[in-house]
C-alpha cells in the first residue's frame, strides 16, 4: 500500500530516518562510554523498543508501571521506572515484575523504600533503586546531599533492595533555546553531581549509576561526565518543539492529514486536537513550515492554503511527539512512500 492510500488522520513513521536517528544517538553514547536507556514514553511501542535494544541500548526507561508491564511482556530485560511508585497495588506489581526482569525504580522517601522492601521480600524478588535528587526541576527528588545519603543507606541495609545510584533529570533545561545557557547549566549539573557522588562514596556507599539527561541535553555531556547512562526519548522522532534547538536529528514522525474543505484562502484538514499534542508547539506543515495552523477538536485550518485543493494529503510535524503518539492506536511504518507495517502503540493510555 502507498502512503497516499492511508486513511487520515494517521501517524506516519519514516523508518530510514528513524534508524539514522537511533544510530546517531547510539554512536554518541558509545563514544562517551555511556549506557543508552531510551525513554519509552516517547513512542510507547514495544516494536520500537526492540529496535533500540537491537541497536545497542542497554535497556529502556519508562514513567509508569503499566508501561513497564508491557515492556516485560514483550521481553525487555532491563527496565527503569524513572519515577516514584507509592501505591501499594503498584508496588506489589513492581515486586512481581522484578522477578521477570532487572527492574529499577526511583525513590525519594523512607516510607516508600520500606514498602518496596516489604513487597520484594513477599515476592522473593530484588528491586534496584536510584535515589532521586532534585537537580533544579523542582518536581520529584530530595534536595540535599544529606537526604540522598540517608535514603541510600536505608536502601542499602534493607533486604531485597539494592542501592544502584542517583537519578538526576534536569528536564527543565531540555528545551532551553539558548545553546550557551543550556550547555553552561548542563556542565554545572555535571560538576555538582561529581561532588554528590564523591560525598556518597566518602561515606561508604558505591554509586554504580548516575542516570538522567534528555534529548536536548544528552549531547552536552562532557567527556568526563559523571553520568553513566542517559534517558533521551524524542530523538528518534523529533518534533516542532525540538526543531528549534537545531539538534543532530531529523524529523521521522509525521501526521498525515487530508484537506476536506476550502473557505476562501483557508484550507481545512481532518486533523485536530484529538490526534495531535498541543502542550508545547503547534504542529507545522513539513513542506510549508511558515504557514500558520489553527487547531480545533476535529479540524485544523491553514490560513494561507489557497494553493491546496480538496483531497490533497499533507504531512505535518507534531508540536510534541510524545503526547501525539499517545493519541493514536497505530503507527504506519513506511519506506520510500510505501507502507511496510502498521504497529500498535502498545502502551497508549497507560497512565498508571
Amino acid at each position: 500500500m502507498l502512503v497516499s492510500q492511508i486513511e487520515t488522520p494517521a501517524l506516519i513513521l519514516d523508518l530510514d530516518i528513524l534508524e539514522r536517528n537511533i544510530k546517531t544517538m547510539q554512536s554518541f553514547a558509545a563514544k562517551r562510554m555511556l549506557g543508552l536507556r531510551p525513554h519509552y514514553k516517547s513512542h510507547k511501542s514495544t516494536v520500537i523498543a526492540h529496535k533500540q535494544i537491537d541497536a545497542g541500548a542497554k535497556g529502556l526507561c519508562c514513567a509508569k508501571v503499566g508501561e513497564a508491564l508491557d515492556l516485560v511482556n514483550a521481553g525487555i530485560e532491563d527496565i527503569l521506572i524513572a519515577n516514584e511508585v507509592i501505591d501499594m497495588a503498584k508496588i506489589a506489581c513492581v515486586a512481581d515484575l522484578a522477578n521477570k526482569c532487572r527492574l529499577t525504580v526511583c525513590v525519594d522517601s523512607a516510607e516508600n523504600v520500606r514498602d518496596l522492601s516489604n513487597a520484594a521480600a513477599l515476592f522473593g524478588s530484588k528491586i534496584f533503586c536510584l535515589v532521586e535528587y532534585n537537580i533544579g526541576m523542582d518536581r520529584c527528588g530530595v534536595n540535599s546531599f544529606e537526604d540522598v545519603l540517608t535514603l541510600a543507606k536505608l536502601v542499602d541495609k534493607l533486604p531485597n533492595l539494592a542501592f544502584e545510584g542517583i537519578q538526576a533529570y534536569a528536564g527543565h533545561m531540555a528545551h532551553e533555546k539558548d545553546f550557551a545557557q543550556r550547555k553552561e547549566y548542563s556542565e554545572k549539573i555535571d560538576r555538582h553531581l561529581h561532588e554528590l557522588k564523591q560525598y556518597l562514596e566518602d561515606n561508604g556507599l558505591q554509586v554504580k549509576e548516575v542516570s538522567g539527561a534528555s534529548t536536548g541535553t544528552s549531547f552536552l555531556r562532557p567527556e568526563d561526565t559523571v553520568y553513566t547512562e542517559i534517558q533521551p526519548g524524542s530523538y528518534i522522532f523529533m518534533d516542532a518543539s525540538y526543531n528549534t534547538l537545531h539538534l543532530e536529528f531529523e524529523n521521522s514522525l509525521f501526521l498525515l492529514t487530508t484537506v476536506i474543505s476550502k473557505n476562501g484562502e483557508r484550507s481545512i484538514c481532518d486533523l485536530g486536537a484529538k490526534c495531535v499534542g498541543l502542550d508545547q508547539e503547534k504542529p507545522v506543515l513539513r513542506d510549508y513550515p511558515e504557514r500558520l495552523i489553527k487547531c480545533n477538536e476535529e479540524h485544523c485550518t491553514i490560513s494561507d492554503g489557497k494553493d491546496f485543493k480538496v483531497g490533497d494529503k499533507l504531512y505535518m510535524i507534531p508540536g510534541h511527539c510524545c503526547t501525539t503518539v499517545n493519541l493514536h492506536d497505530h503507527i504506519y511504518f513506511v519506506r520510500e512512500g510505501k507502507v511496510v507495517d502498521r504497529v500498535p502503540v502498545t502502551s497508549r493510555g497507560k497512565s498508571m
